[in-house]
């Protein structure tokens, strides 16, 4: 376990901002998560739980604790005893993402495939009910593990205790703050279901000639798209996709798209439809924009970027332009999806 005073968090987000935490805590097993949380003192509140720091903006220093999951050990893997063939897979908290999709891959485990490449934590998965090209964390999470931050208290909770939605969970509205994520077991499958119809998978797929992929391929395929759209925070410093897609009434949909032909969306239900955030982002005309030192990714719009020395404040000053630009021309109001501190 690490425990560290005045820790300097530039390395622990992908924006690539300065900014220290009062106290840094790693912690490398649920017994020494327990120790750290009965250490606490008044002083070190309050808390904050820190994955990849993949979803964060700093705008200041943080007068409390941060508190960091090493919990990595190898993936146990339990074959289901219903007879589907499915297999039970849990992972440390700390583990990275696209490391246990990877495992799961190569060892033959699949419906993460999609999720390929989303930077991040295995905890975060948890947290964030991340998603990616039609497929999200809880369509294969099973149960997640956690402490009670005031109690210690180990507790397991189920997919439907976590009332999971787009981007969101209880760990992130009215369990926020009470629990520390420390494993996740994912339900998946023996038999590989390949999802291709969403966003341009099977063009990217056609282009080597594959129409029906093996999972390494279709793997393969997602992080070419990925890292084809999306910057390396090593070289440019971002949090990936900035901003959530709104879902809007199926009544407003079909009003944009009489004004605007050819608008992409995606259907949620017969009552609402999803439309890209950054394609609206885009015909505000802030692809490729910069306010300060802050700018608009020039190949996704969803995207916001650190163009050297940025401070926080700029990128939220980024932010407020393009929700109200979003909002005057189409009415609709866009969230972020990054948490800012």
């Amino acid at each position: 376990m690490r425990d560290i005073k005045d820790f300097q968090l530039l390395d622990y987000n992908t924006f690539g901002i300065e900014g220290k935490c009062a106290r840094f805590v790693e912690f490398d097993s649920i017994d020494e998560l327990k120790s750290a949380l009965a250490s606490l003192s008044n002083a070190d509140f309050p808390l904050m739980v820190l994955g990849g720091g993949s979803n964060l903006l700093l705008t200041r220093d943080y007068p409390g604790s941060v508190l960091h999951s090493n919990i990595v050990p190898p993936p146990s893997v339990e074959r289901a005893t219903d007879g589907t063939g499915d297999f039970f897979v849990t992972a440390g908290s700390g583990m990275i993402w696209d490391d246990f999709v990877s495992f799961c891959v190569e060892n033959g485990i699949y419906g993460a495939e999609n999720l390929s490449l989303i930077p991040g934590t295995v905890g975060a998965s948890a947290v964030q009910n991340i998603g990616a090209y039609g497929a999200e964390a809880k369509d294969i999470i099973y149960k997640v593990k956690a402490v009670e931050i005031a109690t210690g208290k180990e507790i397991e909770f189920s997919n439907a205790d976590c009332r999971y939605a787009y981007r969101q969970s209880r760990f992130k509205t009215e369990w926020k703050g009470r629990y520390i994520v420390t494993y996740v077991t994912y339900r998946m499958s023996s038999v590989f279901r390949p999802h291709l119809d969403y966003g341009n998978i099977r063009a990217e797929l056609e282009r080597d000639g594959i129409k029906s992929p093996t999972a390494k391929e279709l793997r393969r395929a997602i992080i070419r798209i990925r890292e084809a759209k999306l910057p390396d925070p090593k070289v440019e410093g971002n949090a990936g996709s900035f901003f959530m897609n709104p879902v809007v009434s199926k009544s407003k949909y079909e009003a944009l798209a009489a004004e605007y032909p050819g608008m992409p969306h995606y259907t949620i239900d017969s009552l609402h439809e999803k439309i890209p955030a950054g394609w609206m982002i885009e015909q505000c005309g802030w692809k490729g924009k910069s306010l300060g030192r802050a700018g608009v990714h020039d190949k996704q719009a969803l995207v916001l970027v650190n163009r050297g020395g940025a401070t926080g404040n700029e990128v939220v000053a980024l932010c407020h332009a393009i929700r109200h630009d979003v909002l005057s021309k189409f009415g609709i109001e866009i969230n972020p999806e990054v948490n800012i501190i």
